[in-house]
């Protein structure tokens, strides 16, 4: 019966240090050409280029050049995407309301959302300028407006005090 519990015990304790399988990335939806005209938000592709192979005997402290990120007019946002040694570039277009609002407040979220959809399929967002948005620059978005992230790994309750009573108690 002891040598049961233990290897039962074994068992747990292997299946619970195996890894999980990687998050699948999402592919980058593309807005239909019937729903361009009425969409507000609309994801073109751009023409892919190659990138340059690296050459075998480089060393590996010096970073791959940069190739520029082509910004079509009109286009607030690029999303780029490297795979297998092709850049796939697509335009995100906003509809002249959003995209005024989104050139004074990148901070808004369907700015962000349309960053993060671009992001969860792998890609790198890069602004008109042609300078890239990382995490950092969302990050001080986020400290200029106030959002409410629930999380469900934190108590809600311990963090407000209860209807009635004043904070401190």
């Amino acid at each position: 019966m002891s040598r049961i519990v233990a290897i039962a015990a074994i068992l747990l304790a292997l299946a619970g240090c195996a890894t999980a399988p990687a998050p699948q990335k999402e592919t980058l939806p593309m807005t239909p050409q019937q729903d361009v005209a009425a969409s507000p938000i609309v994801r073109t592709p751009l023409p892919q280029t190659q990138l340059p192979a690296p050459a075998p005997d480089a060393e590996k402290l010096a970073p791959p050049p940069v190739l520029p990120v082509v910004v079509p007019p009109n286009t607030l946002y690029v999303c780029v995407i490297d795979t297998q040694g092709v850049r796939q570039q697509t335009a995100i277009e906003f509809s002249p309301k959003v995209g005024a609002l989104c050139r004074r407040h990148p901070e808004m979220s369907a700015c962000q959302y349309e960053r993060n959809i671009c992001r969860r399929s792998g890609g790198r967002v890069f602004a008109a300028d042609g300078t890239e948005i990382t995490q950092l620059t969302e990050m001080e978005y986020d400290k200029r407006v106030l959002r409410v992230i629930f999380r469900a790994d934190e108590d809600a309750a311990t963090k407000l005090p209860a209807r009635g009573q004043k904070r401190g108690k």
